[in-house]
C-alpha cells in the first residue's frame, strides 16, 4: 500500500486522517457502516450501496482478495462511492482470488482510505447518524474548510431518487437451470445476481425489466408472479413504482419484494416511510417472523424503513394486511404481507449474498404462492 495521505471528512466537521486505499482522488457520498465480518466483495458490488461510503467495522479487510464469482452486480461493477477500512491485508489467501481488493478498487476508480480508527468512526455514526461525507487523497486534498464545503454541497440521501441510475436500461431474460416452471417479471431497482440465481435454481424464468416499466408493459409478459428487487434511494419519492405495484395487486398477480421492494409494497398498501438514524447494514441482524415466532439471522442494507409495529393489522385497498416481521434489535418493520397471501415482502436480503441462509426459504414460499395461484 502506498503512503499517500487521505482524509475522511464528515458533514459535521469530524476528520479522520489515514492513507489512500484503492484509487487516489475525491469521492462523495453518505457515510454508513457495515457490521459484516466477511462478504466485502458482495457488499461493494451491491447496487443498494450506490452513493454510499462504506465504513467496514471488521478490523482487517482484503484477506480473501477479489474473485470473478462473487460480484452481486451483473456487470461486475463496484457500486459503493467509497470504502474506509482500518487494516487492509497486504497478502491474499484464497484459492479463488484473481487479484487483490486494492487493485480492483484502483481498476474501478473507487477512492478509499485505510489506517483510520474505524471503531471511532462507527461509534460517531451510531450517535450522530449516517451523514454526508467525502474521502480525499492526493491532489484532491485541500484546506479543511474547503473539503467540508465540498461534502456539504452534495445532494442528501433523503429525497434521492436513484432507481433509474442502477436499473437495467433494456429488458432481458434469464433462463432457469432446468425446465421453466414459472415466469417472473422482476422490476430491477438494483437487483443482485444471487437473487436471480435463487430464482433460476427453482425453475423460474426471470424477465428483468427497467424500473420505469409500466404495468401495461409488464403485463405483456403474462407473468406468473412479479418481483420487486432491492435498491438504493428514498422510497418516499418512488411514486411510479408504487402506482405500478398497486396495479399488480389489483390484478391479483402474486408479488414478492425484498429491501427497497418491501418499502414499495408497504407504500402501495398505505404505509409511510422514514429515514433511519444509521440504518441496518450487515449480515448478522436478527429478524422475528411474528406468524411463527421464528428468528432468522439476516443480511441487510437499508437506511429507510416502513412505519409500523410488530403484528400490526391494517386495512388496505386490496384487503387486510399485517406487519409480518420486525427486527429483534430495535423493532424496525422488516416485512409486510396481505392476509390473503397474494403479496409479501421482507426488508432483508434472503438470497444470502453475502450473509446467512436462514431466510432462503422465502424463494420457495414465492414458488408455492405462484403454484397455488395457477
Amino acid at each position: 500500500m502506498n503512503a499517500v495521505t487521505a482524509q475522511l471528512v464528515l458533514e459535521d466537521g469530524r476528520v479522520f486522517t489515514g492513507t489512500s486505499y484503492g484509487a487516489v482522488g475525491q469521492t462523495l457520498g453518505e457515510a454508513v457502516f457495515n457490521t459484516g465480518m466477511s462478504g466485502y466483495q458482495e457488499t461493494l458490488t451491491d447496487p443498494s450501496y450506490h452513493r454510499q461510503i462504506v465504513v467496514a467495522t471488521a478490523p482487517q479487510i482484503g484477506n480473501t482478495g477479489w474473485n470473478d464469482e462473487d460480484d452481486e452486480s451483473r456487470d461486475h461493477r463496484i457500486w459503493v462511492a467509497g470504502y474506509a477500512v482500518r487494516d487492509p491485508s497486504p497478502r491474499v489467501s484464497n484459492w479463488r482470488a484473481t487479484t487483490t481488493l486494492d487493485d480492483e478498487l484502483r481498476r474501478q476508480d473507487i477512492v478509499g482510505i485505510a489506517g483510520i480508527d474505524t471503531r471511532a468512526v462507527v461509534r460517531h455514526l451510531r450517535s450522530a447518524g449516517s451523514m454526508k461525507a467525502g474521502v480525499f487523497s492526493g491532489p484532491a486534498l485541500a484546506a479543511p474548510e474547503e473539503l467540508l464545503a465540498r461534502v456539504r454541497s452534495q445532494p442528501a440521501m433523503l429525497g434521492a431518487d436513484l432507481t433509474a441510475e442502477v436499473s437495467t436500461a433494456e429488458p432481458y431474460t434469464l433462463e432457469p437451470s432446468g425446465p421453466a416452471r414459472f415466469t417472473v417479471a422482476g422490476l430491477d431497482l438494483g437487483v443482485k445476481t444471487s437473487t436471480q440465481g435463487n430464482f433460476a435454481r427453482r425453475g423460474i424464468r426471470s424477465v428483468v425489466l427497467p424500473a420505469s416499466t409500466s404495468f401495461a408493459e409488464l403485463a405483456e409478459y403474462r407473468p406468473d408472479g412479479v418481483f420487486l428487487s432491492n435498491g438504493p434511494g428514498d422510497p418516499a419519492v418512488a411514486d411510479h413504482l408504487v402506482a405500478t405495484t398497486r396495479e399488480v395487486l389489483a390484478a391479483g398477480i402474486p408479488l414478492f419484494g425484498i429491501c427497497f421492494g418491501n418499502q414499495i409494497l408497504g407504500r402501495a398498501l398505505g404505509l409511510s416511510t422514514y429515514k433511519m438514524v444509521f440504518g441496518h447494514h450487515g449480515i448478522n441482524i436478527p429478524v422475528i417472523d411474528h406468524a411463527t415466532g421464528r428468528v432468522a439471522v439476516t443480511a441487510h442494507n437499508h437506511g429507510f424503513a416502513l412505519e409500523g409495529e410488530a403484528g400490526q393489522r391494517f386495512d388496505t385497498d386490496f384487503g387486510p394486511a399485517v406487519v409480518s416481521h420486525t427486527c429483534a434489535n430495535d423493532g424496525v418493520v422488516e416485512g409486510v404481507r396481505l392476509l390473503d397471501g397474494k403479496a409479501f415482502s421482507v426488508q432483508y436480503h434472503p438470497e444470502a449474498g453475502a450473509g446467512p441462509h436462514d431466510a432462503e426459504f422465502l424463494f420457495d414460499q414465492f414458488v408455492e404462492l405462484m403454484a397455488a395461484q395457477r
